[in-house]
Protein backbone atom coordinates (compact mmCIF):
# COMPACT_ATOMS: atom_id res chain seq x y z
CA UNK A 1 0.00 0.00 0.00
CA UNK A 2 0.87 3.57 -0.93
CA UNK A 3 0.44 6.97 0.83
CA UNK A 4 0.97 9.68 -1.82
CA UNK A 5 2.92 12.60 0.13
CA UNK A 6 1.66 15.20 -3.06
CA UNK A 7 -2.49 14.28 -2.58
CA UNK A 8 -3.72 16.15 -0.26
CA UNK A 9 -7.13 15.20 0.78
CA UNK A 10 -8.18 17.58 4.30
CA UNK A 11 -7.03 19.32 6.97
CA UNK A 12 -6.75 17.81 10.21
CA UNK A 13 -8.54 19.97 13.29
CA UNK A 14 -8.72 19.42 16.63
CA UNK A 15 -12.92 19.30 16.93
CA UNK A 16 -12.40 16.58 14.57
CA UNK A 17 -12.38 13.92 17.32
CA UNK A 18 -14.70 14.27 20.10
CA UNK A 19 -17.66 12.58 22.30
CA UNK A 20 -20.70 13.38 24.23
CA UNK A 21 -21.64 13.57 27.35
CA UNK A 22 -25.09 14.04 29.53
CA UNK A 23 -26.63 16.33 31.99
CA UNK A 24 -28.07 13.09 33.78
CA UNK A 25 -24.76 11.94 34.45
CA UNK A 26 -22.38 13.23 37.51
CA UNK A 27 -19.81 16.06 35.81
CA UNK A 28 -17.99 15.97 39.10
CA UNK A 29 -16.97 12.74 40.12
CA UNK A 30 -13.18 12.03 40.29
CA UNK A 31 -11.72 10.94 37.76
CA UNK A 32 -14.07 12.46 35.32
CA UNK A 33 -11.82 14.52 32.91
CA UNK A 34 -9.15 11.74 32.66
CA UNK A 35 -12.07 9.26 31.55
CA UNK A 36 -12.71 11.69 28.91
CA UNK A 37 -9.26 12.64 27.65
CA UNK A 38 -8.64 8.63 27.55
CA UNK A 39 -10.57 8.70 24.52
CA UNK A 40 -8.59 10.89 22.54
CA UNK A 41 -11.63 13.75 22.73
CA UNK A 42 -10.61 17.38 22.11
CA UNK A 43 -14.42 18.00 21.90
CA UNK A 44 -17.49 17.34 24.13
CA UNK A 45 -21.33 17.55 22.48
CA UNK A 46 -23.55 18.45 25.85
CA UNK A 47 -26.49 18.95 27.36
CA UNK A 48 -26.80 15.24 25.33
CA UNK A 49 -29.09 14.54 22.80
CA UNK A 50 -32.66 14.24 23.07
CA UNK A 51 -32.43 15.77 26.44
CA UNK A 52 -31.11 18.61 25.31
CA UNK A 53 -34.92 19.94 23.63
CA UNK A 54 -35.90 19.80 27.26
CA UNK A 55 -33.32 21.04 29.11
CA UNK A 56 -32.86 24.80 30.86
CA UNK A 57 -29.46 25.48 31.21
CA UNK A 58 -29.95 28.58 33.35
CA UNK A 59 -31.74 27.03 36.78
CA UNK A 60 -30.53 23.26 35.45
CA UNK A 61 -34.75 22.41 35.32
CA UNK A 62 -36.30 19.97 32.71
CA UNK A 63 -39.51 19.62 31.16
CA UNK A 64 -41.32 16.14 30.92
CA UNK A 65 -39.86 14.66 34.30
CA UNK A 66 -36.44 14.32 32.90
CA UNK A 67 -33.57 13.84 35.26
CA UNK A 68 -30.64 15.71 35.07
CA UNK A 69 -27.91 15.13 37.90
CA UNK A 70 -28.32 18.06 40.67
CA UNK A 71 -24.13 18.32 40.27
CA UNK A 72 -23.84 18.31 36.39
CA UNK A 73 -25.03 21.96 36.52
CA UNK A 74 -23.49 23.83 32.96
CA UNK A 75 -20.80 25.26 35.20
CA UNK A 76 -20.01 22.31 37.04
CA UNK A 77 -19.30 20.58 33.94
CA UNK A 78 -17.01 23.37 32.29
CA UNK A 79 -14.96 23.44 35.56
CA UNK A 80 -14.77 19.73 36.01
CA UNK A 81 -14.65 17.67 32.63
CA UNK A 82 -13.97 20.32 29.99
CA UNK A 83 -11.48 23.35 31.36
CA UNK A 84 -8.79 20.16 32.85
CA UNK A 85 -8.62 19.03 29.54
CA UNK A 86 -8.41 22.31 27.74
CA UNK A 87 -11.37 20.82 25.57
CA UNK A 88 -13.86 22.74 23.58
CA UNK A 89 -17.99 22.23 23.79
CA UNK A 90 -19.99 21.47 21.18
CA UNK A 91 -23.92 22.52 22.91
CA UNK A 92 -27.10 21.35 21.55
CA UNK A 93 -29.69 24.62 22.69
CA UNK A 94 -33.22 23.82 23.54
CA UNK A 95 -35.49 24.00 20.75
CA UNK A 96 -38.44 22.06 22.10
CA UNK A 97 -39.81 23.72 25.36
CA UNK A 98 -39.85 26.89 26.86
CA UNK A 99 -38.79 27.49 30.43
CA UNK A 100 -42.54 27.20 31.52
CA UNK A 101 -42.87 24.02 29.49
CA UNK A 102 -46.29 25.29 27.78
CA UNK A 103 -44.63 25.80 24.55
CA UNK A 104 -41.56 25.54 21.68
CA UNK A 105 -38.12 26.63 22.50
CA UNK A 106 -37.17 30.35 23.42
CA UNK A 107 -34.03 31.91 21.04
CA UNK A 108 -33.67 34.47 24.22
CA UNK A 109 -33.10 31.65 26.31
CA UNK A 110 -30.34 30.41 23.36
CA UNK A 111 -29.00 34.27 23.24
CA UNK A 112 -28.53 34.20 27.05
CA UNK A 113 -26.08 30.86 26.76
CA UNK A 114 -24.08 32.41 24.62
CA UNK A 115 -23.54 35.59 26.72
CA UNK A 116 -22.96 33.13 29.86
CA UNK A 117 -19.97 31.67 27.67
CA UNK A 118 -18.35 34.77 26.82
CA UNK A 119 -19.17 36.10 29.69
CA UNK A 120 -16.88 33.55 31.86
CA UNK A 121 -14.10 33.03 28.48
CA UNK A 122 -15.55 29.51 28.28
CA UNK A 123 -14.07 27.63 25.16
CA UNK A 124 -17.34 27.18 23.45
CA UNK A 125 -17.36 27.76 19.40
CA UNK A 126 -20.43 25.17 18.08
CA UNK A 127 -24.28 25.77 18.66
CA UNK A 128 -26.79 23.74 17.29
CA UNK A 129 -30.28 24.43 17.33
CA UNK A 130 -32.56 21.20 18.75
CA UNK A 131 -31.68 17.54 18.41
CA UNK A 132 -33.38 15.63 15.70
CA UNK A 133 -36.16 17.61 15.82
CA UNK A 134 -37.15 15.86 11.84
CA UNK A 135 -38.13 12.64 14.14
CA UNK A 136 -41.47 12.05 16.25
CA UNK A 137 -39.51 11.02 18.69
CA UNK A 138 -37.88 14.47 19.76
CA UNK A 139 -39.78 16.36 22.42
CA UNK A 140 -41.14 19.33 20.47
CA UNK A 141 -43.99 21.35 21.90
CA UNK A 142 -44.25 23.85 19.32
CA UNK A 143 -47.95 24.05 17.38
CA UNK A 144 -46.84 21.81 14.54
CA UNK A 145 -44.33 19.67 15.84
CA UNK A 146 -40.85 18.35 14.48
CA UNK A 147 -41.98 20.13 11.44
CA UNK A 148 -38.86 21.48 8.90
CA UNK A 149 -40.78 25.20 8.38
CA UNK A 150 -41.30 25.82 11.61
CA UNK A 151 -38.25 24.49 12.37
CA UNK A 152 -36.17 27.14 9.84
CA UNK A 153 -38.69 29.79 10.87
CA UNK A 154 -37.51 29.48 14.24
CA UNK A 155 -33.84 29.53 13.38
CA UNK A 156 -34.09 32.27 11.25
CA UNK A 157 -31.95 34.53 9.52
CA UNK A 158 -29.65 37.59 10.42
CA UNK A 159 -31.81 39.81 10.72
CA UNK A 160 -35.58 37.92 11.32
CA UNK A 161 -35.24 37.83 15.49
CA UNK A 162 -34.91 33.81 15.65
CA UNK A 163 -31.80 32.11 17.22
CA UNK A 164 -29.49 33.05 14.79
CA UNK A 165 -29.47 36.59 14.88
CA UNK A 166 -30.11 36.47 19.02
CA UNK A 167 -27.08 34.15 19.33
CA UNK A 168 -25.10 35.84 17.05
CA UNK A 169 -25.56 39.08 18.80
CA UNK A 170 -23.92 37.93 21.62
CA UNK A 171 -20.73 36.67 20.03
CA UNK A 172 -20.71 36.72 16.17
CA UNK A 173 -17.77 34.59 16.55
CA UNK A 174 -20.25 32.16 17.37
CA UNK A 175 -20.86 28.93 14.92
CA UNK A 176 -24.79 28.59 14.70
CA UNK A 177 -25.92 25.00 13.51
CA UNK A 178 -28.73 23.39 12.02
CA UNK A 179 -29.78 20.07 12.11
CA UNK A 180 -29.90 17.67 8.61
CA UNK A 181 -31.23 14.34 8.17
CA UNK A 182 -29.96 13.00 5.08
CA UNK A 183 -33.47 12.97 3.80
CA UNK A 184 -34.69 15.85 0.97
CA UNK A 185 -37.92 16.04 3.15
CA UNK A 186 -36.58 17.54 6.01
CA UNK A 187 -33.05 19.11 4.63
CA UNK A 188 -34.21 20.63 1.44
CA UNK A 189 -36.62 23.12 3.39
CA UNK A 190 -34.25 23.87 6.42
CA UNK A 191 -31.19 24.45 3.73
CA UNK A 192 -33.44 26.65 1.84
CA UNK A 193 -35.09 28.61 4.64
CA UNK A 194 -32.64 28.87 7.69
CA UNK A 195 -29.49 31.22 7.97
CA UNK A 196 -26.71 28.84 9.43
CA UNK A 197 -23.20 28.70 9.79
CA UNK A 198 -22.77 24.69 10.04
CA UNK A 199 -24.84 21.56 9.66
CA UNK A 200 -25.01 19.21 12.13
CA UNK A 201 -25.63 15.15 10.76
CA UNK A 202 -25.86 12.47 13.32
CA UNK A 203 -25.90 8.07 11.70
CA UNK A 204 -26.56 5.40 13.27
CA UNK A 205 -26.00 2.35 10.37
CA UNK A 206 -27.82 -0.45 12.11
CA UNK A 207 -31.26 -1.70 13.72
CA UNK A 208 -31.43 -2.99 17.18
CA UNK A 209 -32.25 -6.86 16.79
CA UNK A 210 -30.27 -6.27 12.96
CA UNK A 211 -26.78 -6.34 13.54
CA UNK A 212 -24.10 -7.79 11.82
CA UNK A 213 -20.50 -7.84 12.41
CA UNK A 214 -19.97 -8.54 8.59
CA UNK A 215 -22.06 -5.52 7.69
CA UNK A 216 -20.40 -3.46 10.17
CA UNK A 217 -17.01 -4.09 9.23
CA UNK A 218 -17.16 -4.39 5.38
CA UNK A 219 -19.99 -1.64 4.47
CA UNK A 220 -20.69 0.47 7.32
CA UNK A 221 -17.64 2.98 6.87
CA UNK A 222 -18.29 3.18 2.85
CA UNK A 223 -22.19 4.09 3.65
CA UNK A 224 -21.20 6.86 6.06
CA UNK A 225 -19.15 8.74 3.49
CA UNK A 226 -22.04 8.16 0.90
CA UNK A 227 -24.15 10.49 3.55
CA UNK A 228 -22.59 12.52 4.14
CA UNK A 229 -21.77 13.15 0.26
CA UNK A 230 -25.58 12.87 -0.59
CA UNK A 231 -25.67 15.86 2.07
CA UNK A 232 -23.55 17.77 0.21
CA UNK A 233 -25.40 16.98 -2.84
CA UNK A 234 -28.56 18.74 -0.98
CA UNK A 235 -26.55 22.07 -0.32
CA UNK A 236 -25.51 22.46 -3.21
CA UNK A 237 -29.26 21.71 -4.45
CA UNK A 238 -30.24 24.06 -1.96
CA UNK A 239 -27.72 27.12 -3.35
CA UNK A 240 -25.27 26.64 -0.51
CA UNK A 241 -21.54 26.00 -1.01
CA UNK A 242 -20.65 22.04 -1.00
CA UNK A 243 -17.94 23.13 1.46
CA UNK A 244 -20.57 24.33 3.88
CA UNK A 245 -19.00 22.44 7.44
CA UNK A 246 -20.74 19.39 8.85
CA UNK A 247 -21.12 18.51 12.04
CA UNK A 248 -21.23 14.37 12.72
CA UNK A 249 -23.01 14.86 16.27
CA UNK A 250 -23.89 11.30 16.49
CA UNK A 251 -22.31 8.54 15.16
CA UNK A 252 -22.60 4.79 16.93
CA UNK A 253 -23.38 1.17 15.03
CA UNK A 254 -27.12 0.94 16.36
CA UNK A 255 -29.58 3.77 16.61
CA UNK A 256 -30.92 2.24 20.33
CA UNK A 257 -30.57 -0.82 22.31
CA UNK A 258 -27.01 -1.39 21.92
CA UNK A 259 -25.66 -5.04 22.61
CA UNK A 260 -23.45 -7.11 23.25
CA UNK A 261 -21.30 -5.93 19.64
CA UNK A 262 -21.28 -1.79 20.89
CA UNK A 263 -18.17 -3.71 23.39
CA UNK A 264 -16.65 -5.57 21.21
CA UNK A 265 -13.64 -5.48 19.24
CA UNK A 266 -15.80 -5.51 16.13
CA UNK A 267 -17.51 -1.87 17.22
CA UNK A 268 -13.87 -0.96 18.24
CA UNK A 269 -12.82 -1.66 14.65
CA UNK A 270 -15.76 0.48 13.30
CA UNK A 271 -15.37 3.19 15.27
CA UNK A 272 -11.55 3.74 14.12
CA UNK A 273 -12.59 3.19 10.61
CA UNK A 274 -15.53 5.78 10.54
CA UNK A 275 -13.40 8.51 12.36
CA UNK A 276 -11.00 8.15 9.17
CA UNK A 277 -13.41 8.39 6.82
CA UNK A 278 -14.88 11.50 8.15
CA UNK A 279 -10.91 12.35 8.16
CA UNK A 280 -10.66 11.97 4.68
CA UNK A 281 -14.08 13.70 4.08
CA UNK A 282 -13.64 16.62 5.65
CA UNK A 283 -16.20 16.96 8.32
CA UNK A 284 -14.96 19.45 11.00
CA UNK A 285 -16.77 18.22 14.12
CA UNK A 286 -16.75 14.32 14.91
CA UNK A 287 -18.57 13.54 18.39
CA UNK A 288 -19.25 9.61 18.81
CA UNK A 289 -22.03 9.01 20.94
CA UNK A 290 -20.94 8.24 23.47
CA UNK A 291 -17.52 9.07 26.12
CA UNK A 292 -18.62 8.13 29.74
CA UNK A 293 -22.52 7.79 31.65
CA UNK A 294 -24.29 5.85 29.25
CA UNK A 295 -24.59 3.51 31.42
CA UNK A 296 -25.30 -0.12 30.36
CA UNK A 297 -27.84 -2.39 28.60
CA UNK A 298 -28.93 -6.01 29.52
CA UNK A 299 -31.84 -5.89 26.92
CA UNK A 300 -29.39 -5.73 23.95
CA UNK A 301 -29.67 -7.94 20.79
CA UNK A 302 -31.99 -10.86 20.59
CA UNK A 303 -30.48 -14.01 21.79
CA UNK A 304 -30.65 -15.24 17.81
CA UNK A 305 -28.93 -12.03 16.56
CA UNK A 306 -26.51 -12.44 19.59
CA UNK A 307 -25.37 -15.74 18.49
CA UNK A 308 -24.04 -14.52 15.53
CA UNK A 309 -22.05 -11.90 16.85
CA UNK A 310 -18.50 -11.40 18.38
CA UNK A 311 -18.19 -10.94 21.40
CA UNK A 312 -17.93 -11.63 25.86
CA UNK A 313 -19.87 -9.48 27.41
CA UNK A 314 -24.01 -10.43 28.21
CA UNK A 315 -25.06 -6.68 27.84
CA UNK A 316 -23.93 -3.48 25.65
CA UNK A 317 -23.23 0.35 25.93
CA UNK A 318 -22.84 3.15 23.90
CA UNK A 319 -19.73 4.07 26.27
CA UNK A 320 -16.10 4.76 25.61
CA UNK A 321 -15.13 4.28 28.98
CA UNK A 322 -17.11 2.36 31.79
CA UNK A 323 -18.82 4.11 34.46
CA UNK A 324 -18.70 1.86 37.31
CA UNK A 325 -21.42 -1.04 35.89
CA UNK A 326 -21.89 -3.55 38.15
CA UNK A 327 -24.08 -6.02 39.34
CA UNK A 328 -26.80 -3.85 40.59
CA UNK A 329 -26.56 -2.58 36.67
CA UNK A 330 -27.03 -5.28 34.32
CA UNK A 331 -23.48 -6.78 34.10
CA UNK A 332 -23.22 -9.73 35.58
CA UNK A 333 -20.90 -9.55 38.98
CA UNK A 334 -18.62 -11.21 37.26
CA UNK A 335 -18.26 -8.87 33.96
CA UNK A 336 -18.11 -5.93 36.08
CA UNK A 337 -16.24 -3.22 34.48
CA UNK A 338 -14.53 -0.84 37.42
CA UNK A 339 -14.99 3.38 36.67
CA UNK A 340 -12.53 4.64 34.49
CA UNK A 341 -11.96 1.25 32.26
CA UNK A 342 -11.18 1.96 28.36
CA UNK A 343 -13.46 0.12 26.21
CA UNK A 344 -12.89 -0.73 22.63
CA UNK A 345 -14.25 2.13 21.05
CA UNK A 346 -12.53 4.45 23.09
CA UNK A 347 -8.96 2.54 22.18
CA UNK A 348 -10.37 3.29 18.69
CA UNK A 349 -10.65 6.74 19.21
CA UNK A 350 -7.37 7.07 21.06
CA UNK A 351 -5.39 5.65 18.18
CA UNK A 352 -7.29 7.57 15.47
CA UNK A 353 -6.28 10.56 17.49
CA UNK A 354 -2.61 9.58 17.49
CA UNK A 355 -2.96 9.07 14.11
CA UNK A 356 -4.17 12.25 13.19
CA UNK A 357 -2.16 15.15 14.81
CA UNK A 358 -4.35 18.67 14.79
CA UNK A 359 -2.09 20.61 11.80
CA UNK A 360 -1.35 18.04 9.42
CA UNK A 361 -3.31 17.17 6.83
CA UNK A 362 -5.01 13.57 5.42
CA UNK A 363 -3.23 12.31 2.02
CA UNK A 364 -4.38 10.24 -0.36
CA UNK A 365 -3.77 6.05 0.28
CA UNK A 366 -4.08 3.53 -2.09
CA UNK A 367 -4.26 -0.41 -1.08
CA UNK A 368 -3.22 -3.03 -3.82
CA UNK A 369 -6.77 -5.30 -4.64
CA UNK A 370 -4.79 -8.32 -3.27
CA UNK A 371 -5.29 -6.93 0.12
CA UNK A 372 -9.27 -7.56 0.67
CA UNK A 373 -9.40 -7.09 4.44
CA UNK A 374 -6.54 -4.41 4.72
CA UNK A 375 -8.34 -0.92 4.98
CA UNK A 376 -6.11 1.91 5.13
CA UNK A 377 -5.73 5.38 5.90
CA UNK A 378 -2.34 8.13 5.59
CA UNK A 379 -1.35 11.83 6.60
CA UNK A 380 1.44 13.69 7.59
CA UNK A 381 2.57 14.14 10.75
CA UNK A 382 5.49 16.84 11.34
CA UNK A 383 8.05 15.99 9.38
CA UNK A 384 6.96 12.57 8.82
CA UNK A 385 3.99 10.12 8.08
CA UNK A 386 1.42 8.22 10.16
CA UNK A 387 -0.72 5.18 8.55
CA UNK A 388 -3.80 3.92 10.00
CA UNK A 389 -4.41 0.35 9.27
CA UNK A 390 -6.70 -2.20 9.79
CA UNK A 391 -7.07 -6.30 9.32
CA UNK A 392 -10.86 -7.47 8.93
CA UNK A 393 -9.96 -10.64 8.66
CA UNK A 394 -10.63 -12.25 12.33
CA UNK A 395 -8.88 -15.15 12.05
CA UNK A 396 -5.27 -14.47 9.89
CA UNK A 397 -2.48 -11.60 10.29
CA UNK A 398 -0.83 -10.13 7.01
CA UNK A 399 1.86 -8.99 6.68
CA UNK A 400 1.49 -5.28 4.42
CA UNK A 401 4.05 -3.11 2.61
CA UNK A 402 4.10 0.65 3.44
CA UNK A 403 5.23 2.76 1.03
CA UNK A 404 5.86 6.78 0.92
CA UNK A 405 5.00 8.06 -2.98
CA UNK A 406 6.32 11.88 -3.72
CA UNK A 407 8.45 12.42 -0.85
CA UNK A 408 12.65 13.02 -0.51
CA UNK A 409 12.51 10.98 2.82
CA UNK A 410 14.02 7.64 2.23
CA UNK A 411 14.83 6.73 5.83
CA UNK A 412 12.44 6.84 8.98
CA UNK A 413 12.34 6.65 12.51
CA UNK A 414 9.54 3.99 12.43
CA UNK A 415 6.65 2.92 15.47
CA UNK A 416 3.51 0.96 15.83
CA UNK A 417 0.60 0.86 18.06
CA UNK A 418 -2.14 -1.57 17.82
CA UNK A 419 -5.75 -2.58 19.05
CA UNK A 420 -7.05 -5.62 18.36
CA UNK A 421 -8.95 -8.98 18.69
CA UNK A 422 -6.05 -10.30 21.15
CA UNK A 423 -6.39 -7.61 23.43
CA UNK A 424 -9.97 -7.70 23.59
CA UNK A 425 -9.97 -11.39 24.27
CA UNK A 426 -8.78 -10.56 27.37
CA UNK A 427 -12.09 -9.24 28.70
CA UNK A 428 -13.63 -12.87 28.66
CA UNK A 429 -11.54 -13.10 31.96
CA UNK A 430 -12.29 -9.90 33.23
CA UNK A 431 -8.87 -7.94 32.05
CA UNK A 432 -9.36 -5.05 29.41
CA UNK A 433 -5.67 -4.91 27.79
CA UNK A 434 -4.31 -1.72 26.53
CA UNK A 435 -3.11 -0.89 23.18
CA UNK A 436 0.43 -2.74 22.56
CA UNK A 437 3.02 0.10 21.44
CA UNK A 438 6.72 -1.11 19.53
CA UNK A 439 9.48 0.48 18.12
CA UNK A 440 10.88 -0.55 14.85
CA UNK A 441 13.93 1.42 14.74
CA UNK A 442 15.57 3.25 12.28
CA UNK A 443 13.79 2.05 8.74
CA UNK A 444 14.02 2.71 5.13
CA UNK A 445 10.56 2.87 2.98
CA UNK A 446 8.66 1.04 2.08
CA UNK A 447 7.96 -0.75 5.88
CA UNK A 448 6.73 -3.95 6.66
CA UNK A 449 4.20 -4.27 9.01
CA UNK A 450 1.70 -7.33 10.29
CA UNK A 451 -1.33 -6.72 11.22
CA UNK A 452 -2.57 -9.26 13.54
CA UNK A 453 -6.57 -10.58 13.01
CA UNK A 454 -9.00 -7.89 13.33
CA UNK A 455 -6.95 -5.08 14.54
CA UNK A 456 -6.23 -1.55 14.13
CA UNK A 457 -2.57 -0.57 14.20
CA UNK A 458 -0.92 3.33 13.34
CA UNK A 459 2.36 3.14 12.15
CA UNK A 460 4.51 6.46 12.79
CA UNK A 461 7.27 7.60 10.29
CA UNK A 462 9.08 10.24 11.38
Amino acid sequence: MTVDASKTLAPIVATQFGSNMGAWYDATIPGISAAVAATGSHVVRWPGGSLSDLYHWSNHTTCGGAYVNPNSTFDNFMNDVVIPNNDEVAITVNYGSNAACTGGGDPSEAAAWVAHVVAKGYNVHYWTVGNEEYGSWEYDLHAAKNDPTTYAKAVGTATSGGYYQLMKAQDPTAKIGVLVEDNASWDNIVLKNAQFDFVELHEYLQAPGAESDSYLLTKAPAALTSAINTLRSELVAAGKSASTPIMMGEFNSVYTNPGKQSLSIVNGLYTGMAFGEMLNDGVVVNTWFMAIGAGCNGGGDSATVAAGLYGWQNFGSYGQVSDGWSAGGCATSSQAIPFGTVLPSGYAEQLAARFALPGNSMLSTSVNSSLANVRAYGASQASGYSVMLFNLDENNGVTVTVGVANTSRASFTASTVTYGKAQYDDSQKGTWTAPVSQSLGSVSAPVSVTLPPWSMTVLTLQ
